[in-house]
């Protein structure tokens, strides 16, 4: 079952990068955004529902990978991802998707993920699993109103 939870909290692998594995798990998300796009299984304005419907089952799950994973790795582990995911999957909720949307929300939800301003660090202090996804679904949200703001008004 460990190997189940390590899956899916590396977001398959991502959180294993040497390099920057939270960016790789936001690439990772980006890619899924395209191919959801591409292929037509699952938008992020026209079937916002289901997107909703997959970013909660996704954070219920990474929540509970979170919490059984901690004891092998630590609090918050670089390599859990998921909720680097999660996080950018909020982003880009209700935007429209073009690949400069998806740059420019990229670039935003990366800023508020790493500087943590307005009360994301905070979330940290929830601990376990749960600390774990909002710190980066409250960065997503910041991201996404920048972004729909930017769409709005530029």
């Amino acid at each position: 079952m460990k190997t189940i939870y390590k899956a899916f909290a590396t977001a398959l692998g991502a959180g294993y990068s040497p390099f920057a594995p939270g960016t790789a798990g936001a690439i990772l998300a980006c890619i899924a955004l395209w191919l959801f796009e591409k292929y037509d299984i699952i938008s992020t304005t026209t079937t916002p529902l289901l997107f909703i419907t997959l970013i909660t089952v996704t954070t219920i799950l990474g929540i509970i990978a979170a919490n059984r994973l901690e004891e092998d790795w630590g609090k918050d582990a670089q390599k859990i991802v998921i909720d680097e995911v999660i996080g950018m999957w909020i982003t880009m909720l209700f935007v429209p998707f073009t690949w400069l949307n998806l740059l420019i929300g990229f670039v935003l939800f990366r800023f508020f993920d790493i500087a943590k301003p307005l009360g994301i660090r905070k979330m940290e202090n929830l601990g376990g699993g749960l600390g774990v996804m909002a710190d980066d679904m409250l960065a997503g949200i910041y991201g996404n109103i920048v972004l729909l703001i930017i769409i709005r008004f530029i």
